[in-house]
C-alpha cells in the first residue's frame, strides 16, 4: 500500500470520526448562533464525559455566548431597558453565573435599578420645589455613574441660576419674615436680640465675637436671612446653621474658620477631561489647596467646605465633556488617458558595402568582388493606434475626535537596495523601503455651530524608472513622481468639497525615417515614421465631513457660576433678592423694640376697663371698627421661577381666627413643610388676636410665565368668650411668575 493512500485513509477515517454535534454546532456558530451551539454541545458532552474536544468546544461557544450577551445586555442598560436586561442576564446565569461578566454584570444591574429610584425620587423632590436635596441625590448617582442619562437631564435643570442668592439649607419660615432694620450706632448684640425676639431664631456668640460693636444698619422690607447676611458681612462675622431656628456666630478669620467650618472630602472621576487640567481649574478657581490627583484611574480628590465642593462640581461638569467627534467620508480618484499612433514607412537605415565573410582586413586585389547589401525589407509600414483610460478610486472612512491627527495610506512600500563596502570586512547590503501611493493626513476641528474646519494634506507618488549603479558595490534606486497638496477649510456639516487639478500632462512627437525629407508635413509620413504619444493624469479629492458628537453647551444663565469671595470662595454674598411691592414690615429699631401680642384674656379685659370708663363718662359705647376686623394678607405681585414666595398673614382683629391658604399646586409648593405635605394645594393657619403669621411657598422651576391666585379662606373667628365673630380677608392674592 502506498504512502499517499494511507494518509489520504487516515484523513477520511478522522473525518468520519468526528462528533456529530461539532459539526452541527459549527453550523450553528458560523450562523452567530452561539448560544445554541453551547446547549447543543453540553448536552453532546453530558452523554460523553470522556470526550476532550466537546468539552472544549462547549467552553468555547459558552464564553463566546457570555461576550455577545453582555454587550446587548448593557447597552440595555445605558439606554434604560433594565427589563430587557434583566432578560439577558438571567440568560447568561444559565450559561454561568460566577463567570466574571455575569457578576459584574449583576452589580450593574442592581445599581441601576438603585439609580432608577432614586431618580424618581428626585424628580418628586424637583416638583415639591426641595431643590438641595434633589441635587445632593443627583450629585450621588452621577459620582456612581457618571453617564447616568436621567442624572445628568436633571443635573441641567437643577444648576442654580446666577440671578437668585442661594438661601441656606434647612431654613424655618422664620428666616423668610420680612423685616425693617433702622439702628443707629446700636450695639451689635441688640440688633439680634431684636431679630430674635421677632423671629424666635436663638443666636449662639462665639466667645471672640466683640458684643459692643457698633452697627449702623437701615433696611425696608428685606427677609430676614438677608438681613442676617447684611449685618455679619458689613462685621466681619460668619454664621453656622445649626438647625433650623438656631444659628452660631463667630468672627470670619481663618482661624476661626477651621475650628467652625466643617469639611467634606470628594472624590471625582473624570470620564473625558484630563485631571492634571481639572487640578489647576479647581486650585485657581476654588482656591482648594487639599487636592490629590490620581491619573491612573482619571481620579480627583479634594477636601473643603460643602460650598466649595458644590462651586468644584459644577466646575467639573463644565470641564468634563464628552470631545466631539467626526466622521470624514473621503473619495480619492486618479483619472489617467493615454493615446498612441503610428503611421508612416520606416526605410532601412543600414547599407553596406563588402563581402559578407571578409575579415577586419580585405586585400585590394579582391575589391572588384564586393556587394551592396541594405536591410531586408528595404521599407515596412507601419499603421498603430492605441488608446487607454484608468481610474484608480479609493474611498475610506475615517471616524477621529477633536483636533486628532487622522491619516491614511493606499499604496506600496518599493525596497531599495544600498550595498557598503567597508575595508577589512567586506560588503554590506542595507534595505530601506519607499512609500508608494496615497497618503492623505486630515486634521479637523469641530465648532460649536456644528462646521468644521479642517487641514488637509494629500500625496500621491508613482513609481518610475529604475536607477542602478556600477561598480563593485551596485546600489538600486527609482525615479518617483509625486504630486502634493496642502489646504485648509471650513465646511459645513455634511457639505462636500472637490479638491483637483493635481494635473500631469505629457505629449511626446517622434520621427524616424529619411534624414530632413521624413520632417516635411505632408511627404514626411512616406519616408519616415511619425509617433504621436500623450499621456494625461489627474487627482480629485472630495472630503465630506459628518458631525457625530458635538459639544452640548448649557443655558447661558448657568454659565455664570457665583463664587463667593476672593478671601472666601463658594460663601453666600450679601446681595439682596428684588422685590416688587412689599410686605407691610414692622421695622425694628433700637428705641422701640417690637411690642408682643397680648393674650386673649388680657386683651378682652383691656376692652371691658375701656368700655366701662366710657359708660362712667356718659359716653355712649363706641362701635366697633371695621377697620379692627380685617385679616390682611400681604406678598409681593411677582415672583422668579424657582424662588420663595412669603404669604404674611396680619390679624389686626381681637378674635381669635384660622382658616386655610390655598394656591395651585402645579405652581407652588410649599417650603416650609416636609415633602409629603409640600404639594398639597393648602396650609392651615391659626392666628392669635393681634398675631402674624406667615407661609413660605416656592414656585417650581418650569413655571415661567404664568400666574397663580392665592387665598385665604374657610375662615372663622372667635372671640374670647366663644362667640362667632365677623371677620374681612383684604389683600391682593395673584401672583405672576417670572
Amino acid at each position: 500500500m502506498s504512502r499517499p493512500f494511507v494518509i489520504l485513509l487516515s484523513l477520511l477515517l478522522t473525518a468520519c470520526a468526528t462528533h456529530p454535534a461539532l459539526r452541527e454546532a459549527d453550523v450553528l456558530a458560523r450562523r452567530g448562533e452561539h448560544e445554541s451551539a453551547w446547549r447543543l454541545l453540553r448536552t453532546a458532552a453530558a452523554a460523553a464525559p470522556e470526550d476532550t474536544a466537546l468539552r472544549v468546544a462547549a467552553q468555547r461557544e459558552a464564553e463566546l455566548s457570555l461576550l455577545g450577551l453582555a454587550a446587548l445586555a448593557e447597552n440595555a442598560r445605558a439606554t434604560g431597558q433594565l427589563e430587557a436586561a434583566a432578560d439577558l442576564l438571567a440568560r447568561m446565569e444559565a450559561i454561568d453565573a460566577q463567570a466574571p461578566r455575569t457578576r459584574r454584570l449583576q452589580a450593574e444591574l442592581k445599581r441601576a435599578r438603585s439609580h432608577q429610584s432614586r431618580m424618581a425620587e428626585v424628580d418628586r423632590l424637583f416638583q415639591a420645589g426641595q431643590l438641595d436635596t434633589a441635587r445632593e441625590i443627583t450629585a450621588q448617582v452621577l459620582a456612581e455613574d457618571p453617564g447616568q442619562a436621567q442624572a445628568l437631564a436633571m443635573q441641567r435643570k437643577l444648576q442654580r441660576p446666577f440671578s437668585a442668592p442661594q438661601i441656606p439649607r434647612a431654613l424655618a419660615a422664620a428666616y423668610q419674615k420680612p423685616v425693617s432694620l433702622e439702628f443707629r450706632e446700636a450695639p451689635l448684640r441688640t440688633i439680634f436680640e431684636a431679630l430674635g425676639r421677632g423671629s424666635g431664631i436663638n443666636f449662639v456668640f462665639d466667645k471672640d465675637v466683640k458684643a459692643d460693636a457698633r452697627v449702623s444698619v437701615f433696611l425696608k422690607d428685606v427677609s430676614l436671612d438677608e438681613a442676617m447676611r447684611v449685618v455679619l458681612s458689613t462685621q466681619q462675622l460668619e454664621r453656622k446653621l445649626l438647625n433650623e431656628n438656631s444659628v452660631l456666630i463667630y468672627p470670619n478669620t481663618q482661624q476661626k474658620q477651621r475650628e467652625h467650618q466643617e469639611l467634606v472630602t470628594r472624590s471625582f472621576y473624570l470620564n473625558n477631561a484630563d485631571v492634571k487640567q481639572a487640578q489647576v481649574l479647581v486650585k485657581m478657581m476654588a482656591k482648594t489647596r487639599d487636592i490629590f490627583i490620581d491619573e491612573r484611574l482619571n481620579l480627583l480628590v479634594a477636601r473643603d467646605t460643602p460650598e466649595v465642593i458644590a462651586m468644584i462640581e459644577q466646575l467639573i461638569a463644565s470641564l468634563d465633556l464628552p470631545e466631539p467627534e467626526v466622521m470624514l467620508d473621503v473619495e480619492v480618484v486618479e483619472i489617467t488617458s493615454d493615446r498612441l499612433a503610428e503611421i508612416g514607412l520606416n526605410w532601412a537605415t543600414d547599407a553596406t558595402y563588402g563581402s559578407a565573410d571578409s575579415a577586419a582586413r580585405v586585400p585590394w586585389s579582391t575589391r572588384g568582388s564586393f556587394r551592396t547589401m541594405v536591410a531586408n525589407p528595404v521599407v515596412s509600414a507601419h499603421l498603430l493606434g492605441t488608446a487607454g483610460s484608468g481610474n484608480l478610486l479609493a474611498n475610506p472612512k475615517l471616524r477621529t475626535r477633536n483636533k486628532e491627527k487622522a491619516k491614511i495610506q493606499i499604496g506600496d512600500r518599493v525596497p531599495v537596495f544600498t550595498s557598503t563596502a567597508t575595508a577589512n570586512v567586506g560588503v554590506s547590503t542595507a534595505v530601506t523601503y519607499l512609500d508608494v501611493g496615497i497618503k492623505l493626513e486630515v486634521e479637523p476641528t469641530v465648532q460649536l455651530d456644528n462646521e468644521v474646519v479642517m487641514k488637509v494634506s494629500l500625496e500621491v507618488s508613482s513609481l518610475g524608472l529604475k536607477e542602478s549603479s556600477g561598480g563593485n558595490q551596485p546600489t538600486s534606486a527609482y525615479r518617483i513622481g509625486t504630486r502634493n497638496a496642502s489646504t485648509s477649510l471650513r465646511l459645513r456639516d455634511g457639505e462636500t468639497q472637490v479638491l483637483g487639478g493635481l494635473i500631469n500632462d505629457e505629449d511626446r512627437k517622434s520621427i524616424n525615417g529619411v534624414p530632413f525629407i521624413s520632417e516635411t508635413p505632408l511627404l514626411g509620413r512616406l519616408f519616415g515614421q511619425h509617433n504621436d504619444t500623450r499621456k494625461k493624469s489627474e487627482i480629485v479629492l472630495l472630503i465630506t465631513p459628518r458631525v457625530l458628537r458635538n459639544l452640548t453647551l448649557p443655558d447661558a444663565g448657568q454659565t455664570i457660576l457665583a463664587s463667593g469671595f476672593d478671601a472666601n470662595p463658594g460663601a453666600e454674598g450679601v446681595r439682596l433678592r428684588p422685590r416688587v411691592g412689599g410686605d407691610a414690615a414692622q421695622p425694628l429699631t433700637a428705641a422701640a423694640p417690637p411690642a408682643r401680642p397680648l393674650p386673649a384674656a388680657l386683651a378682652q379685659r383691656q376692652a371691658q376697663l375701656q368700655a366701662a370708663r366710657a359708660a362712667e363718662a356718659g359716653a355712649a359705647p363706641a362701635q366697633a371698627n371695621t377697620d379692627d376686623s380685617i385679616v390682611e394678607l400681604q406678598m409681593v405681585d411677582s415672583v422668579g421661577a424657582g424662588e420663595t414666595l412669603t404669604v404674611t398673614l396680619n390679624n389686626r382683629s381681637q378674635a381669635q381666627v384660622s382658616g386655610t391658604v390655598s394656591f395651585d399646586p402645579s405652581l407652588f409648593v410649599r417650603a416650609d413643610v416636609s415633602a409629603e405635605d409640600a404639594a398639597t394645594g393648602r396650609a392651615d393657619v391659626e392666628l392669635a388676636p393681634g398675631s402674624q403669621a406667615t407661609v413660605v411657598l416656592r414656585s417650581l422651576p418650569d413655571t415661567a410665565g404664568r400666574s397663580g391666585a392665592l387665598g385665604f379662606n374657610n375662615v372663622r373667628a372667635t372671640t374670647a368668650n366663644g362667640k362667632a365673630a365677623a371677620i374681612r380677608v383684604e389683600g391682593s392674592g395673584r401672583v405672576e411668575i417670572r
